[in-house]
């Protein structure tokens, strides 16, 4: 399978849809609900149960929730993503597989980064942003989590500027789909 290819019709509608809800809670209240992620991460399953291998298959579903799982998993623990966020990736990765989970998690890498600096660019603080950055690449090279040493870099903080990432997953996600459809063709 390809890095940048169509899941199956069905696959992708549910994905569209869990993502489309998942952006709207996101944006409202900055809160993905469990029931959501919870019912994206068994309906992967389910699909790809039934769809069988070579598109599918139960362990096609396992190794993209584990992708998508682990990764975000370790951005929730330096505090560069919320709890939701890791659940949300966990049920993309078993509804879409690794190979495609990490086209789109590069895809919403990308998008996320743009947004990213148009935000801090909008609100003045590219400077500071830059600085937090060498700051952040600083502490990880000593070991240390730069949460720990300035509160605006935590995303739990109220001081943080933040983005509702399901939100840049969701457009992260149409991206993808989009550029996939591109190269199928």
């Amino acid at each position: 399978m390809a890095l940048f290819s169509l899941p199956p019709q069905k696959v992708e509608m549910v994905l569209l849809a869990l993502l489309a809800l998942a952006a709207i809670f996101d944006i409202r209240g900055r809160r993905i609900p469990n029931w959501l992620t919870l019912s994206g991460v068994l309906l992967g399953f389910l699909i790809n149960t039934l769809i069988g291998p070579p598109e599918g298959g139960f362990l096609f579903a396992l190794e993209g929730f584990l992708a998508g799982f682990g990764v975000y998993m370790v951005l929730y623990i330096l505090r560069a993503m919320g709890a939701g966020d890791v659940k949300l990736m966990a049920a993309v990765g078993a509804l879409a597989g690794w190979q495609r989970w990490f086209g789109i998690f590069l895809i919403t890498a990308i998008v996320g980064g743009a947004m990213a600096l148009l935000l801090v660019t909008l609100r003045r603080r590219l400077g500071k942003t830059l600085w937090n950055v060498g700051f952040i690449l600083s502490e990880l090279g000593h070991g240390r989590p730069a949460y720990a040493g300035k509160e605006e870099l935590d995303v739990r903080s109220p001081r943080a500027v933040g983005l509702p990432h399901g939100a840049v997953i969701a457009i992260g996600t149409v991206f993808y789909l989009a550029a996939a459809l591109r190269l199928s063709r």
